[in-house]
C-alpha cells in the first residue's frame, strides 16, 4: 500500500508540477511574444530612420553635385573671361606702345631737324622731366648740341635725369610725384 501511494503521490505531484511549469512557460512565452513585438516595432522605427537619412543624404548629394557643376561651369566661364580681358589687355598695350613709339618718333623728327639755338629755348621753358624724356630719345649728337646751348643750371639739371635714365619723374623734396 505504501507503494501505491508513493505512485499516486508521485503522479500527483508530477501532475502538480507539469501544471506549474506549463504556466510558468506560458508566461514567460507571452512575455517574450511582447518583446518580440518591441523589437520589431524598434526595427521597422529604425528601418523608417535609415530610409529618411538615405533619402535626404541622397538629396543633398544631387544639390551638392549641382551646385559644383554649376560653379565649374562659372570657373570655366571666368576664366574664358579673363583670358579675353587678358588678350584685350595685351593688344591694347601693343596699341599704346605703337602710339608712344610713333610720338616719341615724330618728337624726336621734329627736334632733330629744328636749330640747336631754337629747342634749347623750348627746353629751358620745359620741366626737367619733360625735357629729358624727349631728349632722351634724341641721337647723342643732337643732345649734346641743344645742352650746351641751354641755360647751365637748366641742362646740369636735365644731364642727371638724364644719367638716371627713364622714367623721369618729377622729383620733390626728395619723393617722386608726392610718394617716397
Amino acid at each position: 500500500m505504501k507503494s501505491i501511494f508513493l505512485i499516486i503521490s508521485l503522479v500527483i505531484f508530477s501532475y502538480a508540477s507539469s501544471v506549474d511549469c506549463n504556466q510558468i512557460f506560458e508566461s514567460r512565452k507571452s512575455e517574450l511574444l511582447q518583446d518580440i513585438e518591441k523589437i520589431d516595432e524598434a526595427r521597422q522605427s529604425f528601418e523608417a530612420l535609415k530610409a529618411a537619412t538615405n533619402a535626404l543624404f541622397d538629396k543633398q548629394k544631387k544639390h551638392i553635385e549641382k551646385e559644383n557643376k554649376e560653379l565649374a561651369e562659372k570657373k570655366m566661364k571666368l576664366a574664358a573671361k579673363k583670358k579675353q580681358i587678358e588678350e584685350l589687355i595685351a593688344k591694347n598695350q601693343k596699341l599704346l606702345d605703337i602710339i608712344k613709339g610713333a610720338k616719341d618718333d615724330k618728337m624726336s623728327e621734329t627736334y632733330s631737324k629744328m636749330k640747336d639755338s631754337a629747342a634749347a629755348s623750348i627746353f629751358e621753358d620745359l620741366s626737367a622731366e619733360e625735357a629729358s624724356s624727349i631728349l632722351f630719345t634724341l641721337p647723342a649728337n643732337k643732345i649734346s648740341k641743344i645742352l650746351a646751348k641751354m641755360d647751365p643750371r637748366k641742362a646740369s639739371s636735365v644731364t642727371l635725369r638724364l644719367k638716371k635714365g627713364p622714367p623721369f619723374d618729377k622729383v620733390v623734396g626728395g619723393k617722386k610725384n608726392g610718394k617716397l
